[in-house]
């Protein structure tokens, strides 16, 4: 590997010391300051140089969640055949011009950078040139402590290493944590920022938990390695997670992705600063919604006497009308008796047999309650 990345060593360490040459002019060569300042500024220089990978990254982390209901509806009918989906997969991504790798770009293009500041601090911790870095500027490093930690001192140095570097291992192992976790809260804060205000809510895909897994995936893999790292290294990450955040912070709040909440406040912004004209039908269907919920009248709530009130007059109505029924239905049937004995008596005068005058009286009381057609009498009986 270091006959490989043997340029980039080079390339790494002339960056360095000429940031180093620059800051010297303001602080101690042998300093801290100086030479984390030089870190830093190679970490910007690299992100500056990495700005057109970063807006891919973001194009095609915009078109991946476009196209997740499309890949899960594929994946769904060829789910039996894996061949026939990784084709129609492929095929999605060509017309939609998106390449699944074009978010991993910013990350892939770092780490060559990464490994190789990893190797020259190692190289310093073991007293060896590496690059154009001599054996005075080697020196230079050595001495170079931040808050009393030294550049090339890991979290798992042994007591004798660090003491070879002119430090103690509490102030190793301190700084070391606290780096670390900063380096994983701004990793965590960076993901979590992209999850609540950068994504379309309207839309449910796997895609969304996948990241929401990646947000407590990295912070706990960066506070594993991370006790293996020099402190020039965390130094380093903990810029680049700076640098993403602040940057991700811009895009959000100038470019975000339409139906995510971010896009919602963004425009209302420039809806409050007149800078966002809409057209008059959108104006009036507001304007119509906003009347129609501030006439809306909700019911009253009533006392539990008021209920209890209407109750009991709701319950007395229909015994009242039930004792009306009641008597109506006594006075008819009382009628009709007197109507019956009446015409029984008007029979007997008459000379006609008490059973057959009770019987056609019973048969004229009910055909005048049914009021129907009566039957014609007997011609005998006239």
């Amino acid at each position: 590997m270091d006959t490989i990345l043997k340029p980039l060593y080079y390339a790494v360490s002339w960056i360095i010391v000429q940031f180093h040459s620059f800051f010297s002019l303001i602080f101690d060569p042998n300093s801290g300051a100086a030479w984390g300042l030089s870190i830093v500024s190679l970490v910007v220089l690299i992100r500056i140089c990495l700005i057109p990978l970063f807006v891919k990254q973001i194009k095609a982390t915009r078109n991946m969640q476009a196209l997740q209901p499309k890949m899960k509806a594929i994946q769904e009918r060829y789910k039996s055949d894996k061949q026939r989906q990784s084709e129609e997969m492929m095929k999605l991504y060509k017309e939609s011009g998106t390449n699944p790798l074009s978010s991993c770009l910013p990350i892939l293009a770092q780490s060559p950078f990464f490994i190789s500041l990893y190797q020259v601090l190692s190289h310093i911790a073991q007293n060896k040139t590496v690059g154009v870095i001599d054996p005075t500027l080697l020196a230079s490093a050595q001495k170079a402590h931040i808050f009393g930690a030294p550049l090339a001192a890991k979290f798992m140095d042994t007591a004798s290493k660090i003491q070879s570097l002119g430090a103690s291992v509490t102030d190793v192992r301190v700084v070391t944590v606290i780096m670390i976790v900063l380096m994983s809260a701004s990793q965590f804060y960076t993901q979590r920022q992209l999850m609540t205000k950068n994504v379309d809510l309207t839309v449910k895909t796997p895609f969304m938990q996948q990241q929401k897994m990646l947000m407590y995936v990295f912070p706990v893999m960066f506070a594993v390695f991370g006790i293996n790292f020099p402190v020039g290294v965390l130094v380093y990450w903990l810029t680049t997670n700076v640098w993403t955040m602040g940057q991700q912070m811009y895009v959000i709040r100038r470019n975000p992705t339409p139906g995510s909440k971010a896009f919602t406040e963004r425009q209302e912004r420039l809806r409050a600063s007149g800078k966002l004209v809409e057209s008059p039908a959108e104006v009036e269907a507001k304007k119509a919604a906003e009347e129609a919920r501030q006439n809306r009248q909700q019911p009253k709530r009533q006392t539990k006497a008021k209920r209890q009130t209407g109750a009991g007059t709701g319950a007395a109505a229909p015994s009242g009308a039930t004792r009306n029924r009641t008597r109506a239905s006594s006075s008819s049937d009382s009628a009709a008796a007197s109507q019956d004995s009446t015409a029984t008596q008007d029979e007997g005068k008459g000379g006609t047999p008490a059973k057959g005058g009770a019987a056609s009286g019973s048969r004229n009381t009910k055909s005048g309650q049914r009021k129907g057609q009566q039957r014609p009498k007997h011609p005998s009986k006239k």
